[in-house]
């Protein structure tokens, strides 16, 4: 049957420009964009994956469409677009492919727009064109309008519509889709599949997910998939046990800043100071996930794994979740929480409830004094929570105090006055430069806290722990000026291992020794840690992090900003491709006792094995099993309080 037949009714004139070919033409053009800017250059296979699911919108359209058929054309064109559209801004910041599960946090767009609109190059706005023209050509021109809507109504030969359906799907199902159902890894699977039929695919199926039997979880399996096993006599055991616990999230915070200066003037002086004072750990990497700041503030205190596609606050948060705030409430401590930020962004207030905070300080709590981003500046942020504190110390209570920063957020535009340092003409009007001006504000804002905690009488006894909640500067969005400037100040081209690598490090003034731990470690690894210092037995606590104190080889999943399958051992990140046997490896930089890079593995020391790459997925698997095993939170294990009452 041949395009003549399908057709009849169509000239060669007017068949150029029925609503089906020509807004195959252009949407064609549409998915070679996205292509040019997630896939780098493929030529054949973003067509043959992406007409299809095209041709299928499109025959459902000849099907049933009998009136108004080109307005129909026009809406189902705008959804399509504005699915490539979002997938492309996506991509630009987190480097994956966005899903349906994003509408979902489709409410935090507002408090972000500042993020989006730094995204946004102009040419993105060119996939609208067609749609934009279309509409204008058939407001204002009422004869061209009239006879496109009468070329709109022809209809296909009876059999041509169904047909084109069928090949269609025939093509998606069977060639496309089925025999790229079983890939990991996201961003291969979308690209074989095609962004459309990928997209199509989750909301059907939910993707890979497959749990096991919660019963198969302890933490002996946990244990023999790491490759660890528990030792008897701990070091730092009861360290710091006694203490009052601040724990410190920065936003957006890479290692790669710390012991740096531009210029002979240091980018981090309060964090270089506290450096020769703690136990720093520099190969330490983010596992959040699509939450962000949010899944790192559930890592840190569950040392579970974030789920895969959705932040743990709307996946985990009507759980009753094993944690570090209820591990330390059972020992008479007091839990409490401060952000600066709405409790109601990313769904904090219900996930403060399923960890066990006692008490929580939002917004409410410290106004709308020195308004940077989304709410007050760290330093207002440090100074009413250490008066707070205070406040707790002077009632004879301990405390476990998580703190999260803000000022240094996406997409870094401090304001002017709270630019701390002077950087050259280079860094003008860069997004690394702004990257360095807000995280010396972070580090300046630091000085600030812990100049209240000494004056306040906490800071000698008390732990700190301060680490980066996830990256600040993704690699899928900076321009080659960026990139030149961050080689000036590494020495060495940056790359996903630079990206994923925040600083962790551990202050207890007078119980720790200052050293440099050179080991592999995560977020999911902070809880562990700490319950070691504070002498807290994690007996009958499930937990898929280690202490680092104790563990000298790690294997850390990644999800969300690596794909599925990939992982972090001792020598390097691996990523698979379709599997394991295509994927590619990325030497990590490994730095001597002092803290500085000291050589990067070559590929031959790099020996990622298969078998880590089933272990990796199936610790994955392990966690998402046991979570959504756990009973829901029940309202009488105590709703925290919102501290703004309080005062």
């Amino acid at each position: 049957m041949g395009w003549s037949r399908l057709l009849s009714g169509f000239s060669k004139k007017t068949f150029w420009f029925s609503p089906f070919v020509l807004f195959t033409i252009t949407m064609i053009f549409k998915i070679y964009l996205a292509a040019f800017v997630i896939y780098d250059g493929e030529l054949l296979r973003p067509l043959l994956t992406g007409l299809p699911s095209i041709w299928t919108a499109f025959a459902l359209v000849e099907l049933f469409a009998s009136r108004r058929k080109l307005a129909v054309y026009l809406i189902v064109n705008l959804l399509l677009t504005t699915v490539y559209f979002a997938v492309i801004m996506y991509y630009k910041y987190f480097g994956i492919i966005v899903t349906y599960h994003a509408l979902m946090q489709i409410g935090q767009v507002a408090e972000v727009k500042g993020s989006v609109f730094q995204l946004l190059h102009p040419y993105f706005l060119l996939i609208y064109v067609d749609i934009v023209a279309a509409a204008l050509v058939l407001i204002f021109n009422k004869k061209i309008r009239h006879s496109w809507n009468k070329l709109s109504n022809r209809r296909f030969q009876p059999l041509g519509a169904p047909f084109a359906l069928f090949v269609s799907m025939f093509a998606i199902c069977v060639l496309i889709v089925w025999p790229n159902r079983g890939i990991a890894n996201e961003l291969v699977q979308n690209e074989r599949m095609g962004i459309l039929n990928y997209e199509v695919f989750l909301m059907a199926t939910g993707g890979n997910e497959k749990l096991l039997n919660p019963a198969s979880v302890n933490q002996s399996a946990i244990n023999e998939l790491k490759g660890i096993s528990e030792v008897v006599n701990p070091v730092g055991k009861d360290a710091a046990k006694g203490r009052n616990v601040i724990v410190v999230q920065l936003e957006a915070f890479q290692n790669f800043l710390l012991d740096k200066t531009i210029d002979g003037k240091e980018i981090t002086p309060n964090l270089n100071k506290l450096l020769k004072e703690s136990v720093y750990f520099p190969h330490f990497y983010q596992q959040a996930g699509s939450g962000n700041t949010s899944d790192a503030e559930f890592l840190t205190n569950t040392s579970l794994y974030v789920p895969l596609r959705v932040p743990a606050t709307e996946a985990y948060a009507d759980k009753a979740l094993p944690s570090l705030p209820k591990l330390f409430r059972a020992q008479g401590y007091e839990a409490l929480t401060f952000h600066t930020n709405d409790v109601a962004f990313w769904n904090r207030k219900n996930l403060y409830q399923a960890l066990g905070f006692s008490r929580y300080y939002d917004r409410a709590f410290f106004g709308d004094e020195d308004i940077v981003h989304f709410g007050s500046s760290d330093e207002v942020l440090y100074k009413k929570t250490v008066a707070e504190l205070k406040k707790q110390a002077e009632a004879g209570k301990k405390f476990y105090a998580m703190i999260i920063s803000m000022s240094s957020h996406h997409p870094f535009n401090l304001p002017e006055p709270k630019n701390k340092i002077s950087l050259p003409d280079r860094y003008q009007d860069t997004f690394v430069g702004d990257y360095i001006y807000s995280q010396n504000y972070t580090d300046y804002a630091l000085g600030v806290l812990f100049d209240e905690l000494k004056a306040g009488g906490l800071w000698d006894n008390s732990t700190i722990v301060i680490y980066g909640d996830h990256m600040g500067l993704p690699i899928y969005s900076l321009s080659k000026t960026d990139l030149s400037l961050l080689k000036e100040l590494n020495g060495r081209d940056y790359n996903d291992a630079q990206m994923m690598n925040i600083p962790l490090i551990i202050s207890a003034p007078g119980a720790l020794k200052a050293q440099v731990l050179t080991q592999t470690g995560g977020q999911s690894d902070i809880m562990p840690t700490i319950a070691n210092l504070a002498g807290i037995s994690l007996a009958g606590t499930v937990h898929f992090g280690q202490d680092l104190l104790n563990q000298q080889h790690n294997l850390l999943p990644e999800r969300y900003y690596l794909p599925s399958g990939s992982f972090i051992n001792d020598r390097e990140i691996f990523i698979p491709g379709a599997g394991f046997s295509d994927g590619r490896s990325i030497p990590l930089t490994k730095a001597d006792k002092s803290g500085n890079a000291a050589s990067t593995l070559e590929a031959d020391q790099t020996r990622s094995t298969r078998s880590e790459f089933d272990r990796a997925l199936k610790l994955l698997q392990m966690s998402d099993s046991y979570v959504r095993s756990l009973p829901a939170y029940k309202p009488d294990e105590g709703v925290p309080e919102d501290g703004s009452k309080s005062r």
